[in-house]
């Protein structure tokens, strides 16, 4: 038997043919399964493309983003309404305080007005009141003088007229000027100058220029000279209205049958006719 023969006696062809066959099944179903699992691949696989895609996500953000701008403009476009209201009532507010101060001035100013109204009426009430007094008392005055002169009185000459302004010299006409300078001036009780004054205190202040020194009150400056007729009145005699020693207003005559004197807080100083309110009598200091 050849060497060649006795090869193939070991080799056992049909074991072999079985042996590939089975492999070729093996690699068969492994390429199946293979083919299986990569035609499975795909099923498994699509949660994962379906979970990355974009569009639906980038949609909703994009309407979150949106409605999130829109709040914000909201609520700033709120906050610009109560800025403006707030100012509003502000300014509101400030108006009002504005206009209740106003009202509030002008009852004020109508209050005054009205109580100065009544203290002009008072006073100019009080005026009359005392001209008739001293007119009273005048009258009752004059009746002793007239029955104890008797027929004397009847047969005296006629008295001269009060001198004129133009007649004073000296000290007369220094406390003319200085009475004269003082018209206008307030009336205040217990005044004394330099802008305010009683009558009194006029007189007293008038005097003092040339170095007189009178009583401060109008009882005593009624007695402080020698009593002098109305009718012979020099400049600088001081008039006085009711009784001497007990008079309740003082002036000084300047001439010309007028006076200056502190009246009353409604008029003030003034200068004035003897016939405005006829005074009881004068003294004569100088």
């Amino acid at each position: 038997m050849s060497h060649t023969a006795h090869i193939p006696s070991h080799r056992k062809p049909r074991q072999r043919a079985s042996k590939s066959a089975l492999r070729a099944g093996v690699a068969g179903g492994v390429l199946s399964t293979i083919a299986v699992a990569g035609a499975a691949g795909p099923a498994q696989a699509e949660p994962v493309t379906q979970t990355i895609e974009m569009p639906t996500i980038t949609s909703g953000l994009s309407t979150a983003v949106a409605a999130s701008a829109q709040a914000t403009q909201q609520v700033a476009l709120d906050l610009e309404t109560q800025a403006h209201e707030d100012a509003a009532a502000e300014s509101a507010a400030k108006k009002a305080k504005k206009a209740k101060a106003e009202a509030v001035r002008k009852a004020e100013a109508k209050k005054k007005a009205e109580a100065a109204a009544k203290a002009r009426a008072e006073a100019e009430a009080q005026e009359r009141a005392e001209r008739a007094s001293r007119t009273a008392e005048r009258t009752t005055l004059s009746a002793p003088s007239s029955s104890s002169s008797g027929n004397s009185a009847s047969t005296s000459a006629p008295s001269s007229a009060p001198s004129s302004s133009s007649n004073a010299t000296g000290s007369a006409a220094a406390i003319v000027a200085f009475a004269k300078a003082q018209v206008g001036d307030a009336y205040v009780s217990g005044g004394t100058g330099p802008n305010a004054w009683d009558c009194s205190g006029l007189v007293q202040a008038a005097y003092r220029t040339v170095g007189i020194d009178l009583p401060r009150v109008s009882q005593s400056q009624s007695t402080a000279g020698t009593q002098v007729s109305l009718d012979n009145l020099q400049p600088g005699d001081i008039l006085y209205w009711g009784g001497a020693g007990s008079a309740y207003h003082v002036a000084i005559y300047v001439g010309d049958g007028q006076f200056v004197g502190a009246q009353n807080s409604s008029t003030g100083t003034v200068q004035r006719s003897m016939d405005y309110d006829r005074p009881s009598g004068a003294v004569r200091v100088l």
